[in-house]
């Protein structure tokens, strides 16, 4: 499922990254090119004023004139008086030459919306306009200029063609060159989408495996117990009234782990959905603990461990925290150090303060935590491999313990103690909301 998943969120991170590319490569094409069209026609206006300038001071225009504007700006020139074609444009004409002469002239005559008086220029003075056109037999576009110089008597109109091949195939190469580079572009946005949406689903696919192995692990803490009361109440069934009662505490017992089990999951299904019930209030920290100290004392004394409290000498500020909650982990801490402490052993719960935060914590001299076990100790229904045996530990104290400190803005983390054993610190603000 996370497979097809992944590759859906590729697929659709490429392709909006991919829509966005192109739409703005097209956006900069469409204004780079209607830019470098109107540099194109802005230099070939500049060189028509040129032309008809020259033309202006001119009598008389020589072919050695025209054939070196020609080659100096890739031009083609057409002269004619009076409608006469002049005699440098017969030499070398071709058809060709003619037919885009005609076309040029016909774009010309349509595109003309008021008539020019041409009565009213001086023998010299020049009139002249410039646009664009497709020549459909050469198949090219051109930028052109038809410059008319003279009276109602003589008219003498030049015409200037420019071809735009050039700045086509700078276009097209422009063109080619965009589209490798969206191409390299969408190739690197892929494995980048790959990697990204992987990193995203990554702690969703670890969520999911950690339900799955918490609903396992809760299925077979739950089945061992309901198969021990099952197989008491069979044996009850079975057995003389006299001998029940044996089978009876076996099943009540039995019931009481089952329900402290379930309690424990419903804890942790709560802070899961944000529903973890925290009631703060200010809370006397040297208190709490001499009441977790004397508590456990005896529990301590039964098992021949000793147990003891160390608390600061000078005055603490009062701790806005849940009195309750903070007492459980207590408990869960102070259990398993009992739990895991052989005889003789030793086992110390302190209090300190510093700059706004307290810090409790449980040591004891017992088995200790290797430091594969460490970075697993909070997770649900991980138990060290030492501890399985004991039936009255499900592997959720140390997880719920954990989530009642996060909840409080603390931090709850484990370390070697310098006797040998666990040392369990808790880093506790003296206000929940800092």
């Amino acid at each position: 499922m996370f497979q097809k998943v992944h590759i859906y969120l590729t697929l659709l991170c490429t392709a909006i990254t991919t829509i966005i590319m192109i739409i703005m490569s097209c956006s900069y094409l469409y204004v780079s090119e209607k830019s470098l069209y109107k540099n194109q026609m802005d230099s070939f206006k500049n060189d028509m004023n040129t032309i008809a300038t020259n033309l202006e001071q001119q009598p008389v225009i020589s072919m050695e004139w025209l054939s070196k504007m020609e080659s100096q700006g890739n031009y083609t020139f057409f002269l004619l008086d009076n409608g006469v074609p002049f005699l440098y444009n017969t030499l070398g004409s071709s058809e060709e030459k003619n037919i885009l002469l005609e076309e040029c002239l016909a774009d010309y005559h349509s595109s003309i919306l008021i008539d020019v008086d041409h009565s009213s220029l001086s023998p010299y003075a020049s009139y002249h306009t410039e646009s664009e056109f497709f020549s459909p037999s050469a198949g090219k576009k051109y930028f052109y200029s038809v410059l008319i110089l003279g009276h109602s008597s003589s008219k003498l109109q030049v015409i200037v063609l420019s071809s735009l091949s050039t700045l086509e195939e700078q276009i097209v190469h422009q063109r080619s060159f965009f589209i490798l580079i969206d191409l390299i572009t969408i190739l690197v946005l892929a494995v980048f989408s790959w990697i990204f949406t992987g990193i995203l689903l990554k702690p969703i696919m670890e969520n999911q495996k950690k339900q799955v192995q918490f609903v396992a692990a809760a299925s077979h803490e739950l089945r061992t117990p309901l198969a021990v009361i099952l197989s008491c109440v069979e044996c009850c069934q079975k057995t003389e009234p006299q001998k029940q009662a044996g089978f009876l505490n076996t099943i009540t017992n039995e019931g009481m782990r089952m329900r402290n089990l379930i309690d424990d999951m419903l804890t942790l299904s709560s802070s899961d959905n944000q529903r973890f019930s925290i009631n703060t209030k200010s809370v006397e920290m040297d208190t709490l603990l001499v009441d977790s100290y004397e508590a456990f004392q005896p529990l301590a004394r039964q098992n021949k461990l000793s147990l003891s409290v160390s608390l600061p000498e000078c005055s603490l500020p009062l701790c806005n925290c849940d009195k309750e909650r903070i007492s459980q982990v207590l408990s869960i801490l102070l259990h398993n150090a009992i739990s895991y402490t052989p005889a003789p052993g030793k086992i110390n719960l302190s209090l300190d303060y510093s700059r706004e935060h307290f810090y409790i914590s449980v040591s004891d001299n017992g088995i200790g935590i290797s430091d594969e076990d460490k970075k697993k100790i909070f997770d649900r229904f991980y138990r060290v491999e030492k501890a399985r045996s004991a039936k009255e530990h499900f592997g959720l104290g140390l997880s719920i313990a954990y989530e009642i400190i996060k909840s409080h803005r603390g931090s709850l983390t484990v370390k070697d103690s310098p006797e040998g054993g666990a040392l369990f610190i808790i880093d506790l603000p003296k206000s929940k909301h800092g």
